[in-house]
């Protein structure tokens, strides 16, 4: 290949976004310099948070520029090397972004062991998400042996791992999902004690059936409505892990909580974090991620669309909810 397919964004969407705010353009494979390394991407990662560095807005991360590349995770395998920590065949998973083709000084790549477990799971449930999972729930709702967990978008790459991990601490795993298909899934085959399909039109009153208990801990992943739902289920000291709003991203108008003093009246703890933010957790929680894996503990499922020119696609059809488990791009 001499040349290196990239999707741009084009503009900035305004609501939903449409395959209209990407550009696809071709370059010429860059040539590493000294210290340099040139890596082939397998797998580009698709995830929610890439629809708010779309907004021109001040946020946690850099907004994603016009006519750049669309950022992102990758894992791929090094095809030439000038740098003396990577040689060639090294898979690697960093974040190249929407493109075939990256190079770099090195920087944030690292070297991953795919004897046990494939390149894609690095993305996922041993990647981003993975990680985002143990961080969310075990260090921020801290739960203890026999609470009730709730977490929500429980089919998704994040969520699957939160109810599973859930489960391996003893507590009861109650998942909130689109459809009878993917509450199915979470029961079925990952082993929640409960899904609530908030498409069937009983979500409170199915959330309580489930809850009956009420809920110690909540893993936020949608807000909106379900939000409202969870916090008039919440037991006094409960805590909420608040890491995604997926509900919100195309809104045009904000949604405003309703049961809002609920966290006054059942003192709730309730907080907000970004894994990056935690880099001194990810090897202890990589560690236990990649065990879990092996070992047939920790299940996942992935949704893969073929070629980089269907990325803005699929990265729309996540945001809809079309996916199951992490969604991937395969770009070889």
């Amino acid at each position: 290949m001499t040349t290196n397919m990239q999707v741009l964004l084009a503009s900035r969407p305004t609501g939903w976004v449409t395959e209209e705010n990407f550009k696809t353009v071709s370059t010429p494979v860059p040539a590493p310099a000294d210290g340099q390394v040139l890596v082939r991407n397998h797998y580009l990662s698709l995830d929610p948070y890439m629809r708010g560095r779309m907004n021109d807005t001040k946020s946690y991360a850099a907004k994603q520029e016009i006519d750049a590349v669309m950022v992102g995770g990758t894992v791929g395998e090094v095809i030439e090397s000038k740098n003396p920590k990577f040689k060639a065949g090294d898979i690697v998973v960093g974040a190249y972004g929407w493109q075939q083709y990256g190079c770099s000084d090195g920087a944030g790549l690292n070297k991953v062991d795919v004897s046990r477990v494939p390149m894609s799971a690095y993305l996922g449930v041993i990647g981003m998400p993975g990680v985002t999972a143990w961080v969310g729930l075990l260090d921020i709702c801290q739960p203890k042996a026999g609470e009730t967990v709730v977490v929500s978008a429980a089919s998704g790459a994040v969520g699957s791992a939160v109810g599973q991990i859930a489960k391996l601490k003893g507590c009861r795993a109650v998942g909130i999902a689109g459809g009878k298909e993917k509450c199915d899934y979470v029961v079925n085959e990952l082993g929640f004690d409960a899904c609530v399909d908030y498409k069937a039109g009983r979500l409170r009153q199915d959330l309580k059936a489930a809850t009956p208990d009420g809920i110690d801990c909540y893993f936020e992943n949608v807000g909106g409505e379900i939000l409202d739902a969870v916090l008039a289920r919440t037991n006094a000291f409960s805590r909420v892990a608040v890491c995604g709003l997926i509900s919100q991203y195309n809104a045009t108008e904000p949604y405003g909580v309703k049961t809002f003093q609920a966290i006054l009246v059942n003192r709730i703890k309730v907080q907000g974090f970004i894994v990056s933010d935690r880099l001194n957790l990810w090897p202890p929680a990589l560690k236990d991620l990649a065990d879990w894996v092996a070992s047939g503990k920790l299940k996942y499922r992935e949704t893969i669309a073929q070629g980089l020119e269907n990325a803005p696609k699929a990265f729309i059809g996540l945001l809809k909810g079309q996916n199951f488990g992490k969604q991937l791009v395969k770009l070889i």
